[in-house]
């Protein structure tokens, strides 16, 4: 059983990627500054304006798979690969709202859950995108107290299911360790080098760029739907701000995948200022459509009682 501080910090994760999800979802291949230039004045309210096809406060594909995870992990009692990925098609098939390219060719190729993503990078060659870094937030907080090395494994084996790209493993494994470290009330940033160790030698390097102190999204030599600017434009987000709404705002004006840049920054956020942090203004409008799943629709208060769970 977590303690409460712990609890106070995975509450923050889970509900802050999903506020992230929801705030950025309108501003989504937007350009740069357009959340400020929209919302000048921190605080004032409205920011849940949705727009571009989402509705006010509706969450997007990444809390979507996110609720997929965690309800896997806890009706089956631990991770079930091949239970995640029958979740994944079943949602992918009932035609939501948006779905990545790559998460959608893997999810309906008909090909294998073990084999699936690998087939498609063979093919495509195109499996470093953030799909899988996107819906770690659940799985992060549920992993966390089983160690450094277990939490690394199991994000790697989840993010493996849609993208054949180790790439793409070694970052969601990063953004599980950097959670894991914040709820036990440690410095993440602090401990980015220590990460570092742990990642693939074939990876490592790259991401050791990404995730530097001086560096900046400007940097970025891939758009950030791939899984390095991503995770990097979140740790800069985390990194040079103060409080989880101030890192939100600056996750969703750098534009771009703004839904997925800033779900992954809520969740670095969330877990390190505490659900305590997340503006009640945002919560109160954030919802989870869950297509394929009977019409549900999750709140807040079903995501508090879903990450309360994952911590027993």
């Amino acid at each position: 059983m977590a303690t409460p501080a712990t609890l106070h910090r995975a509450l923050g994760a889970v509900i802050g990627s999903a506020v992230g999800d929801a705030l950025g979802a309108p501003f989504e291949f937007g350009p740069e500054g357009a959340f400020s230039a929209r919302f000048p004045e921190p605080g004032r309210g409205g920011e849940m304006c949705g727009g571009g096809g989402w509705d006010p406060g509706e969450a997007t594909d990444d809390t979507q798979m996110a609720v997929l995870v965690a309800e896997s992990l806890l009706e089956c009692g631990g991770l079930d690969l091949p239970d995640v990925f029958r979740r994944f098609q079943r949602w992918a098939a009932a035609e939501p709202k948006d779905i990545g390219l790559q998460t959608e060719a893997v999810l309906g190729s008909g090909d294998p859950w073990d084999r699936a993503a690998a087939l498609h990078f063979e093919s495509s060659q195109r499996g470093a995108g953030n799909g899988a870094l996107m819906r770690a937030a659940p799985a992060a907080v549920h992993f966390a107290p089983l160690g450094r090395e277990a939490t690394m494994d199991a994000a790697r084996r989840i993010a493996a299911l849609t993208h054949g790209d180790r790439a793409a493993w070694e970052g969601t494994a990063l953004f599980h360790e950097l959670v894991r470290v914040a709820l036990a009330g440690d410095d993440p940033l602090a401990a980015v080098d220590a990460a570092l160790d742990a990642v693939h030698p074939e990876h490592r390097r790259r991401y050791a760029t990404a995730l530097a102190p001086d560096w900046h999204p400007d940097l970025a030599t891939e758009f950030n739907g791939a899984v390095w600017p991503c995770l990097a434009s979140a740790v800069w987000a985390l990194r040079t701000t103060s409080s989880f709404e101030d890192a939100l705002r600056a996750a969703v004006d750098l534009g771009g995948d703004t839904d997925t840049v800033a779900a992954v920054t809520g969740g670095l956020a969330g877990a390190v200022h505490g659900v305590a942090a997340v503006p009640q203004r945002w919560t109160d409008a954030l919802h989870v459509p869950l297509p394929g799943f009977g019409g549900r629709v999750l709140r807040a208060a079903d995501l508090d009682a879903l990450t309360r769970r994952l911590c027993r």
